[in-house]
């Protein structure tokens, strides 16, 4: 029945609301308006467990619909008619992996016109504000969760001050282990936990959802991009490393992919739209501990891993980034843009000091500081810090260095 599972379900509510919990970095406005707000990102990266904790002493209800008998539920009123009886007619809702209920945007919609404020969660990025605008009538906020950034996986350690020494072996904990809730906050042993996570994400968001006949090549895509993350990939490489047949199965297995939020890629830079779409494309992972769990024979490149999480927190915090490739051919990690103009330049590198820097990290800088007008340069390293005036043929500039660490607590999330 209807009740009986929606009894259990405020069982897990009540209980998760008393469970440790460690504050999130995020900004959340309007609690008490009218928005519908929307947390999205990942499974098990505490979408739900924020939204629990961050209205535990309001009047709600919850309903959460990863459970296969509510989805049979043709009459969604009988939903909401339980949910009135057990939570004694409350007036905020909260609706857990909305994306799982056929034409769910029905249901919110008339909800919202019945005068409930709404909270709901999804792990589909289809969820995404242009998505949103068509479905929901009525204004929303979107929230991003993503697993634990470096400095909510430090806050997860209950540690008041910690020693130069002691952050850097926590960042090499969060580069294997990754950031994902119940693997820090739970001790869980992150490979076995990430594997059986991404198989059923795997299996339940897009194989299902999609119908997909040949899921071995799925995951067979999948332990390819895992394992050549933060390199160039174009659809005639990942054809002949995958085998698949069709660039358009390709496309849409990307796709459904970074739906689910596995996978994000980070598109070259240029003023011009198709060479964007034309251009290899870099490949970067939710999160790092997902490496470590799946990559096919990965050796611990922590030059790539170190690139990798600068990726996620400049996603994390909503910039516009990409990589860019000078007209010599010279490779720049990350270019951030803002507005109409490129804001700042960012290489990533695994150095301890000036003497380890290779000389093509610098001339990538100088040269695309050239050709796309901007001084602001950026390494971002393991352990070197400092600024220095550099020169390559007629390219001069000056670039600062900055710890890893540094920047991941220093830098907005």
């Amino acid at each position: 029945m209807i009740k009986d599972a929606l009894i259990l379900q405020k069982r897990e509510f009540e209980r998760k609301s008393k469970e440790f919990y460690v504050e999130r970095d995020l900004r959340i406005t309007g609690i008490n308006s009218d928005l519908i707000h929307v947390a999205i990102g990942p499974r098990r990266a505490g979408k739900s467990f924020y939204l629990i904790h961050l209205l535990k002493d309001k009047h709600i209800g919850y309903v959460n619909f990863d459970d296969e008998f509510l989805l049979k539920v043709k009459n969604y009123q009988e939903i909401v008619d339980a949910v009135n009886q057990i939570y004694d007619h409350p007036k905020i809702l909260l609706l857990d992996e909305i994306q799982n209920l056929r034409d769910w945007e029905v249901l919110v919609n008339r909800l919202q016109r019945q005068g409930y404020k709404l909270f709901i969660t999804g792990s589909n990025s289809k969820l995404l504000s242009s998505e949103l605008s068509t479905y929901l009538t009525g204004r929303h906020l979107l929230i991003r969760v993503f697993p634990f950034s470096f400095k909510e996986f430090l806050r997860s350690k209950k540690h008041e001050q910690l020693t130069k020494s002691e952050i850097k072996t926590f960042l090499m904990e969060y580069m294997e282990s990754g950031g994902f809730p119940e693997v820090i906050v739970k001790e869980i042993s992150p490979k076995e936990y990430l594997s059986l996570l991404v198989d059923s994400i795997i299996q339940k968001d897009i194989v299902q959802r999609y119908n997909i006949k040949y899921s071995a090549e799925l995951k067979g895509l999948f332990l390819i991009i895992v394992t050549n993350f933060a390199n160039l990939l174009s659809l005639s490489k990942l054809k002949r490393l995958t085998q698949i047949n069709s660039i358009h199965t390709i496309k849409n297995y990307l796709n459904y992919l970074e739906d689910a939020f596995l996978i994000f890629k980070v598109n070259h830079f240029s003023w011009k739209v198709k060479q964007q779409i034309m251009l290899p494309k870099k490949f970067y992972i939710i999160d790092s501990g997902i490496v470590h769990s799946k990559a096919f024979n990965f050796s611990s490149n922590y030059g790539r891993l170190m690139e990798n999480l600068v990726a996620l927190q400049l996603l994390r915090n909503g910039e516009e980034f990409y990589y860019y490739k000078t007209k010599e051919g010279y490779e720049v990690d990350f270019v951030i843009k803002e507005g109409s103009k490129v804001k700042q330049l960012i290489q990533v590198t695994n150095i301890n000091n000036l003497n380890e820097l290779n000389h093509r990290e610098v001339r990538a800088l100088l040269y695309a500081k050239t050709e796309l007008k901007c001084d602001n340069l950026l390494v971002i390293t393991w352990d070197y810090e400092g600024e220095n005036e550099f020169s390559w043929f007629n390219k001069k500039g000056k670039i600062m260095f900055i710890p890893l660490w540094k920047w991941l607590l220093r830098i907005n999330s």
